[in-house]
């Protein structure tokens, strides 16, 4: 399982319209993206939104990506006139605990 993680940085007077904006967004990825385990929204006002959606592994996330799925973030349309800078995409996957 991969687990990808976009962060953006948003105006803090913009906060609640982007947050709105990604909601309605994603909420359908699920039936989308077949690959897609599980996602979530997590939110730290007034600046910080985190998406973070796990996958069954990189051919999923090429699906829904691209092949620089790495390295480039899946920004909407309009997504960056709520942004104070670029989005930032990062990846994890699971270590065990024992």
């Amino acid at each position: 399982m991969i687990v990808r993680v976009s962060e953006a940085r948003v105006r803090p007077e913009r906060f609640e319209a982007f947050r709105d904006m990604i909601v309605s967004a994603v909420r359908e990825f699920p039936g989308r993206y077949p690959g897609l385990v599980d996602h979530e929204v997590l939110l730290a006002p007034p600046d910080s939104l985190l998406y973070v959606s796990r996958w069954r592994g990189e051919e999923d996330l090429v699906d829904y990506a691209g092949e620089h799925w790495r390295e480039q973030p899946v920004v909407l349309p309009g997504e960056d006139e709520y942004l104070v800078e670029p989005l930032r995409v990062r990846h994890f996957e699971s270590g065990s605990l024992s």
